[in-house]
């Protein structure tokens, strides 16, 4: 049976090491910066490298790496690796196309990594991608990938870099084409809570034309990530990228995504945010978070709805967030791990509502002073839009809302700590006057408690100040 007619389920990392190797048409080099030789060495254990790998280096030292590459402001990036790929894979190109080019599929292999730090404790991630040909003589093709360690130990990240590395070489050069076989293999052998896969880039013939729109929502659904970004221009962008040193207003959509909702409720949030002193000299980054859960209705029948109201947004220049964290503070973790500024939340009253309903954080050791506290542990301001309520019309605000009596002072301290400001006045119009921004192209309310997430329309009129 051959190789592409393979399940990616049946080969384990030495199979599929050795499976290459044992390939003589896929013929190229590895480069491994940070965490170790560890894709290579896979090559080399199996045995038979020699008929794969032309050849293997790594550029530890700063100086060493900037002679070789060029310099750089930050060694771990994507712009490191496109550095890198571009120089190995020319020197592959120049150096053997006349003797192998008519029988060979060359590729260049290159990642740049931090593993977990002695000196300060933060997670490992990094930055992989192949340049490849699908056939002897064609255009490159190209897969890059960011991918964020969790494992403890520095050798079990290190021996899950080694994994994820062959699972890329392997999947771009012999697995499957069908997309979602595709990325699933990209965690063979591994799992989420060893890995993640939170940003992908997939460009040339040798793939299918696919909206990377959809590439995003896929990493969440098939769970290779608990979150991932596109920007209005429709790239799949890495959030320590994307978000790096920005203050950053976000979203949380409610209600089947089928209904306009909210789109100009970010625009009206944005005025008393940009005001903050520690926001008024720099451009905020505008984002709409969906969650997993309230996409599924959405995308029963085709993606037609998502990719639509993903076009709206993208006409207001706003970026999109898709993640399956249902509660707020998981979700204000993310994002405060990928900036040091600001960070403002805009919602509804109902939103905020459900803040503050215990039943919703029994689970947690804390209950809801672990939630509340672990939310508004850094530099996080809420922004409340007022809603009328459903059995009088009254108007609810952020001022007048009424949560349980045990919980009185805590809001109150909120709220006099600015640390949630009322939306005043009326919501602006829409934007329709900004360039419309396309991205190339080649709900049903749950049972389940959603922990704040309100992913329902339904109010909660116990909560609701009459």
């Amino acid at each position: 049976m051959s190789a592409d007619r393979i399940s990616y389920r049946e080969f384990d990392t030495p199979q599929k090491a050795f499976e290459l190797n044992l390939d003589s048409a896929i013929y190229g080099t590895l480069a491994e910066i940070g965490g170790g030789q560890e894709v290579a060495r896979w090559f080399f254990r199996v045995g038979g490298a020699s008929g794969t790998i032309a050849k293997t280096m790594s550029a530890y030292d700063m100086d060493f790496s900037d002679a070789i590459y060029g310099p750089t402001k930050r060694y771990v990036s994507r712009e490191r690796l496109s550095t890198m790929l571009d120089r190995e894979y020319a020197l592959l190109i120049e150096r053997l196309q006349e003797r192998r080019g008519t029988a060979s599929k060359f590729f260049a292999f290159a990642n740049t990594v931090a593993t977990r730090s002695f000196h300060n404790g933060s997670p490992g991630r990094g930055w992989m991608g192949i340049r490849f040909q699908h056939e002897p003589g064609a255009d490159a093709s190209e897969l890059i990938i960011h991918v964020r360690l969790h494992d403890e130990e520095v050798t079990r990240q290190q021996d899950a870099l080694g994994i994820v590395g062959v699972n890329l070489i392997f999947g771009a050069t012999k697995a499957s084409r069908k997309l979602d076989d595709l990325l699933r293999s990209l965690q063979d052998n591994l799992g989420l809570d060893r890995i993640e896969i939170d940003m992908i880039q997939m460009t040339g013939p040798a793939f299918c034309e696919t909206d990377r729109r959809l590439l995003a929502l896929k990493l969440v659904k098939l769970g290779l990530t608990r979150a991932a970004m596109f920007n209005a221009q429709g790239e799949v962008v890495q959030a320590s990228e994307a978000l790096y040193q920005r203050p950053v207003l976000l979203e949380r959509g409610s209600g089947p995504l089928s209904q306009n909702g909210s789109l100009g409720q970010l625009e009206w949030a944005l005025t008393p945010f940009v005001q903050e002193p520690d926001v008024s000299d720099s451009t905020p980054l505008l984002v709409m978070e969906w969650n997993l859960a309230q996409l599924e209705t959405a995308l029963a029948k085709d993606s037609s709805t998502f990719l639509k109201r993903a076009d709206e947004l993208a006409a207001l220049g706003h970026t999109v967030l898709i993640s399956n964290y249902e509660r707020y503070f998981k979700l204000t973790d993310y994002i405060f791990r990928a900036t040091n500024k600001r960070v403002g939340l805009s919602m509804s009253v109902e939103q905020l509502s459900a803040l503050f309903n215990e039943e919703d954080f029994q689970d947690l050791n804390g209950g809801i002073l672990e939630s509340i506290g672990r939310m508004f542990k850094k530099d996080l301001i809420v922004y409340v839009y007022p809603e009328r309520h459903p059995a009088n019309g009254v108007k609810i605000t952020a001022e007048n809302l009424k949560v349980a009596p045990h919980l009185r002072h805590l809001y109150a301290h909120l709220l006099e700590n600015r640390k949630i400001i009322g939306l005043q006045g009326r919501p602006p119009e829409r934007k329709r006057t900004l360039a419309r921004v396309q991205a190339p192209h080649t709900s049903r309310p749950t049972s389940r408690r959603n922990s704040g997430t309100v992913l329902t329309s339904q109010p909660r009129p116990e909560l609701l100040s009459a």
